[in-house]
């Protein structure tokens, strides 16, 4: 029970931490990005951070694209799979509504920034690319620090502001903010995102873990 607790419930902090400090970052400065972007990414290193060292010992995918590839590697069955990419996606939509919610939103409040065109689609295959291959090549008492680090980069690196997290593009489509998605473009992110799962997946099958 604590693994699938762990899992609604991190993923529901992440993403309220991911579209709140965006929406406080707005508030602060509206009129400059730059810090609004500066204010969300360090939300969502320190976030990832304590997150995942804190729940570490029950589970702390968040993603559905990792517990695909753990799936995939063996270490968790179909079921659990299921469940938990089921807790990440009903987490994710929970932490955004909430976070609309405490900033005095509408609750639901269906995104309308656009975020398409195939650099963009590109954008999130790299990024999820290189969260997994992050994670898949990371032992496990440095997985936090690596985590964080990489997608504090990727949120600078990559046209696409690496969402690289299916649940979460789900759930910012409800936040019409800062981090929000067009809930038209969200069909074409979480596919960039598995592509750039499975690329990892592969590499460090067919490279990585034979060495």
């Amino acid at each position: 029970m604590a693994k699938y607790v762990s899992e609604f419930l991190g993923t529901a902090i992440l993403f309220c931490a991911v579209v709140g400090s965006g929406i406080m970052g707005e508030n602060l400065n509206s009129e400059n990005d730059q810090v609004t972007l500066l204010t969300n990414t360090l939300a969502t290193v320190f976030a990832l951070y304590f997150l995942i060292s804190s729940l570490q010992p029950f589970s702390t995918h968040f993603n559905p694209v990792v517990s695909f590839v753990f799936c995939l590697k063996g270490e968790i069955s179909v079921r659990t799979c299921t469940f938990f990419v089921v807790l990440q996606i009903a987490g994710a939509v929970c932490g955004v509504i909430l976070a609309n919610y405490m900033f005095g939103i509408e609750p639901v409040n269906f995104s309308e920034k656009t975020r398409s065109g195939t650099n963009i689609f590109v954008s999130e295959v790299f990024a999820t690319f290189g969260l997994l291959l992050v994670i898949l090549l990371s032992t496990k008492e440095k997985v936090a620090g690596g985590v964080a680090a990489y997608i504090g980069a990727a949120y600078w690196f990559t046209s696409s502001t690496s969402f690289a997290n299916p649940a979460g593009s789900i759930g910012r489509a409800f936040s019409n903010t800062f981090a929000g998605i067009n809930p038209d473009d969200v069909i074409a992110f979480c596919g960039a995102q598995v592509i750039g799962a499975m690329l990892a997946y592969l590499l460090h099958k067919q490279v990585f873990a034979r060495s």
